[in-house]
């Protein structure tokens, strides 16, 4: 199984950019699909966005639309989410996920349903 660590997280102004990455150790990872979740005090995960495992399809939460972006990169193992034009509301704890389902499926399977997930790295957006 995929094991994820996310790192980039930190203290940003608003209307400042932050890109995040998850790197995952073994072989498989082009097998998934990936995806990136957020969890606010207080607040339930909630889905951020996906991409499908050749990264040819992305999906994404309607609140971030327009301002994240999710890619990746199966040479380095690795998914990123570049995050522009940050809000106060996304400040949050953000986890990457890893599934063999399709990343179009990815926001609506339950969370401890996933096949793996980060630790997860703490986003500060100050007002």
């Amino acid at each position: 199984q995929v094991q994820l660590v996310e790192s980039g997280g930190g203290l940003v102004q608003a209307g400042g950019s932050l890109r995040l990455s998850c790197a995952a150790s073994g072989r498989t990872f082009s097998s998934y699909d990936m995806g990136w979740f957020r969890q606010a005090p207080g607040k339930e995960r909630e889905f951020v966005a996906a991409i499908s495992w050749s990264g040819g399809s992305t999906y994404y939460g309607d609140s971030v639309k327009g301002r994240f972006t999710i890619s990746r990169d199966n040479a380095k193992n690795t998914v990123y989410l570049q995050m522009n034009s940050l809000k106060p509301e996304d400040t949050a704890v953000y986890y990457c996920a890893a599934d063999k389902r399709p990343a179009q499926a990815m926001g609506h399977i339950p969370n401890n349903a996933l096949d793996a997930w980060g630790q997860g790295t703490v986003v500060t957006v100050s007002s």
